[in-house]
């Protein structure tokens, strides 16, 4: 089957584009988050296209004034991979790995928008993120990271805000390969297998270098996957670290950190520490269909649908799984070798889930006392 994806030099075996592989979970996804400096608004979206599947689903969510506004969309995909809309979210690419277009167009819910993100550091390629339970691939994927500032306007239940790259900034990831969407496998794990994460992103931004720092650890605190760059403002190249630590501070009742020390060390043997002082703004990624019951990643809703929630920030119970996973606010202070100290903000995603043992987690869903 030919689609316009064929039209440019973009194949990477014989077959049409449209064929991605044997496995029908293989997804491409996009993924963006912005705040102001000031942490009084906060915005996310995220894009999934599933060729094996034919569908294509978006979430635009906005957290303002106590409220996290989340507008989910679905359709049919029609085996165009390059038609990157749904209901009334769109995304543009304005110029590939520097400036990115997100459409909110006209619903019946309130809430609309037109945001361009712009590259302050050049993209960076995670390495492979590969895991099995036996010999099932259970994620087998690649992303690549940037932090960048935004530039236009949001529209929240008719009050306008004008949005400048001086005060939002925010990060995107791209990645592509095989995760668990769509519908459940029916055909169980043998022996079967828990599940069990503890993923802590950090994605830092300073007035002259990023920080883009990722970990997953198992139940013993085995770290099985781990990358951090360094990288300079206004492009140039990054530099990756030797090792990073994570150590975070849970607030009692919950899995969420109230603060963070993030240790890396350079490949030259020179040492920074980041310190992040968490804000009250806080991310429920429920919103883009993580978790989501009804509105997960890569399920069908017919040939086109749309929905929209909301969360109370004060109705929130952040001791039950459906609002563990977050994107957290930060203030944050780098202290480098040589005593230089840099002021920043940024967000660091948090999904603890099962026994950990750094953390003092024992079970599915234990919370800090």
């Amino acid at each position: 089957m030919l689609t316009k994806g064929d039209d440019y030099p973009l194949h990477q075996t014989p077959e049409p584009v449209m064929y991605a592989g044997h496995d029908r979970r293989f997804y491409e996804r996009y993924f963006f988050n912005g705040y102001s400096r000031e942490f009084d608004l906060f915005f996310a979206m995220g894009m999934g296209i599933y060729p094996c599947a034919n569908l294509i689903d978006a979430s635009f969510c906005v957290t303002w004034q106590g409220v996290q506004h989340n507008l989910h969309a679905s359709r049919v995909l029609g085996f165009e991979r390059m038609d990157l809309w749904t209901g009334p979210i769109r995304l543009e690419i304005v110029e590939p790995l520097k400036t990115l277009r997100i459409l909110i167009e006209d619903n019946e819910h309130g809430i609309r928008g037109d945001l361009s993100f712009h590259a302050r550091i050049e993209a960076i390629e995670e390495p492979r993120q590969s895991m099995r339970h036996g010999a099932r691939v259970i994620m087998d994927c690649t992303r690549l990271t940037q932090l960048g500032s935004y530039s236009g306007w949001l529209e929240i239940k008719g009050r306008r805000i004008e949005v400048t790259p001086d005060r939002f900034l925010g990060t995107r990831d791209r990645s592509w390969g095989v995760r668990g969407v769509g519908a459940h496998d029916t055909q169980l794990i043998i022996p079967p297998v828990d599940f069990q994460t503890c993923f802590l992103w950090a994605q830092l931004n300073f007035e002259d270098l990023g920080i883009c720092y990722g970990t997953f650890e198992d139940a013993q605190g085995k770290v099985w996957h781990s990358h951090g760059v360094i990288a300079p403002v206004g492009g140039g190249e990054a530099v990756t670290v030797a090792s990073g630590k994570v150590t975070p501070r849970f607030k009692p009742g919950t899995r969420h950190a109230s603060d963070a020390v993030l240790d890396m060390v350079r490949e030259d043997g020179t040492k920074v520490e980041i310190t992040m002082e968490f804000q009250p703004m806080q991310f429920y990624m429920r919103g883009l269909g993580y978790f989501h019951q009804e509105w997960g990643h890569g399920m069908y809703h017919g040939p086109s649908a749309v929905h929209y929630e909301t969360f109370d920030h004060r109705e929130v119970n952040e001791a039950v799984f459906d609002f563990n996973h977050v994107e957290t606010c930060c203030k944050a202070r780098m202290v480098d070798d040589d005593g230089r100290i840099r002021e920043g903000v940024g967000v660091m995603e948090q999904l603890i889930v099962g026994p950990h043992g750094p953390s003092g987690f024992k079970d599915f869903m234990d919370v800090a006392v």
